[in-house]
């Protein structure tokens, strides 16, 4: 496995740096980190990487059957907004030297313990936004993007994820995403006042996880985060799930899963969420 030689200085970006949504995202995870200081202590579930029995209908599965199928063993990957580190471990999992990145300096605090805690080998973990990113030009081979880019300005984040990948790097990615022509209609009177309610007192328990700032990506904006990309690849999930059922519901989970694939391109008006992967020809 590569090693680095890179020392990064991994003091937080003072306030006078930071743009109002970046103070704003700060703000919001230092209460959600306190909220769930638990997970220091609990180590994190690895089926995802690990089991021989795969959920292609689930998204975030369908995702690691990607990372699955990408050899990423003694390769630098970058995890930016690596929250509590889930995704960093899992990627240890598959040999890979996992650098992970967030805004939150508590965020990151707990994710550091967890990986001392936890991770079959080491990870660094440092504090840093991802649309000014201190690595050097052309480092990673590899940089996975997890339901972080509508959390962030997604111009110059893509611009730092295209500087610090080397070309031939593989860009992999899950995102929380809308079609503009289906985000009409979720901000209808109807939608916002009388089916939002009853969905998040059904699937989130009244309380879903939603920064004050935080958007789903459109379709320019995934033309945007994919450019200069070669074997471009999209699947499109959740036409139904997570929207009227929860995730839990395997069977109608599968059911909206086939419906996504028979509407191939069609998927991308009414999808919930998109799984992309290509190469970065730099």
């Amino acid at each position: 496995m590569q090693t680095s030689s890179f020392v990064l200085d991994t003091e937080p970006p003072g306030p006078e740096g930071l743009t109002a949504r970046q103070r704003s995202e700060i703000d919001y995870h230092s209460s959600y980190a306190a909220r769930h200081a638990c997970l220091v202590d609990t180590p994190v579930d690895l089926d995802v990487v690990t089991s021989a029995r795969r959920r292609p209908w689930n998204a975030y599965w369908a995702f690691y059957d990607l990372m699955r199928a990408t050899d990423l063993r003694g390769k630098r990957v970058l995890v930016p907004g690596c929250g509590f580190g889930e995704d960093a471990l899992r990627l240890t999992e598959c040999g890979a030297e996992v650098h992970g990145i967030d805004l939150s300096p508590e965020i990151v605090d707990m994710a550091r313990r967890r990986a001392q805690n936890f991770a079959p080998r080491p990870v660094t973990i440092n504090v840093m936004p991802s649309e000014r990113i201190t690595y050097p030009d052309d480092f990673f081979d590899a940089v996975v993007l997890v339901n972080i880019l509508h959390h962030v300005d997604i111009p110059p984040t893509m611009a730092e994820v295209r500087r610090v990948a080397k070309p031939g790097a593989h860009i992999l990615g899950l995102e929380m995403y809308t079609h503009s022509l289906s985000q009409r209609l979720r901000e209808s009177a109807f939608m916002t006042k009388v089916i939002y309610p009853r969905v998040v007192g059904k699937i989130y328990d009244g309380a879903p996880y939603i920064t004050p700032d935080e958007r789903k990506i459109n379709e320019a904006e995934l033309a945007e985060i994919t450019r200069g990309f070669e074997n471009r690849r999209l699947a499109y999930f959740s036409i139904f799930a997570e929207r009227l059922f929860p995730s839990t519901h395997t069977a109608a989970c599968k059911a909206d899963h086939r419906l996504a694939q028979m509407l191939g391109g069609l998927a991308r008006f009414v999808a919930g969420r998109v799984v992309f992967s290509g190469i970065w020809t730099g």
